[in-house]
């Protein structure tokens, strides 16, 4: 019996985001370099085929440095730390390696910047995400946090004309964007880096899964549930008209959601492996008649350094 046909068109750009490699890479290094095992310090990126990966090579992953030995060669994960965490590290002694990805470490520095110009700093982003507690802990004073447009009409400020707003990297360019306006209408002296700290990856992506959306049928996403910008990619799809589904990998694919459909979109969250994307095509492969195409799009080319402890091996 013949097969369906299907076509299958991939979003460009979709997959690891150069913080993601970066941040692999530098547990890689250490593994190589300094030998098993690594205490990483949460999971290096929110990927859990990456974090098992890297634990079948011997990287150990921690909830807290309480659990990491006297001496013991420590990484800080992509999503970054507080200043407590850093300091509980050097109380220690502990040898760390920081693989925060640099475009969280920019937040960082811009939240700081403006504590010390004396302006309260309200953070954009989501309750309990390590970015969130990482950015939240760089700064001295309370840092006010918003998730909706609700949110800032109950946000409680110390002095409406000292404030200033840092986002999480990760966040739906589209929802962080009615946020910023609706804190620029109630407190007009805000200031804040317009939609800049959206790093060029998740917007990248989230560009791409908009137009894709417009001629599939169906939108698969790639990406772990804890993953904040895989989940803003899904959430797109939907809020776009098309069934769209969070997957793991291809065992996750249910049967039902591919009932009379012709087209299928793929995208992968910036911490998701293309080899689970190859996954994905080969088992609809196995089951249809595939047409695989891949959408025009961004070429990144983003690179960024090594930190020195493991930039030569």
């Amino acid at each position: 019996m013949p097969k369906t046909p299907l076509r299958l068109i991939l979003a460009q750009p979709r997959g690891f985001c150069a913080g993601v490699e970066r941040a692999i890479e530098i547990v890689e290094r250490a593994l190589q370099k300094y030998g098993a095992p690594v205490y990483v310090r949460h999971e290096i990126v929110h990927n859990k085929f990456v974090v098992d990966d890297l634990r079948s090579k011997g990287a150990i992953f921690v909830s807290e440095l309480d659990e990491v030995p006297t001496g013991a060669i420590t990484v800080f994960s992509a999503h970054g730390v507080s200043e407590k965490v850093e300091n509980e590290a050097k109380l220690r002694d502990l040898p760390v390696i920081d693989a925060t990805c640099p475009l969280v470490t920019k937040v960082h520095k811009e939240a700081q910047r403006n504590e010390a110009e004396g302006k309260q700093v309200i953070l954009i982003g989501h309750a309990g995400h390590p970015e969130v507690e990482g950015t939240s802990g760089r700064v001295k004073g309370e840092v006010l946090l918003v998730s909706t447009e609700e949110d800032v009409s109950n946000v409680q400020v110390i002095d409406p004309l000292k404030l200033a707003y840092v986002t999480q990297t990760t966040l739906s360019v589209d929802d962080t964007s009615v946020i910023i306006e609706k804190l620029k209408t109630r407190f007009p002296a805000i200031v804040g880096p317009e939609l800049r700290d959206i790093c060029y990856a998740t917007q990248n992506r989230q560009n791409a899964v908009r137009d894709l959306a417009k001629i599939v049928d169906v939108l698969l996403v790639i990406g772990s549930v804890n993953s904040s910008n895989s989940n803003r990619l899904r959430d797109l799809g939907e809020e776009m008209g098309v069934a769209s589904y969070l997957i793991n990998n291809e065992h996750d694919i249910r049967p039902e959601w591919l009932h009379h459909v012709t087209t299928i979109g793929i995208t992968a969250g910036a911490s998701a492996p293309e080899v689970l994307t190859a996954r994905v095509i080969d088992y609809l492969n196995d089951q249809y008649n595939v047409t695989l195409e891949t959408m025009d799009g961004v070429i990144e080319r983003t690179k960024f350094k090594l930190p020195k402890e493991v930039e030569s091996l």
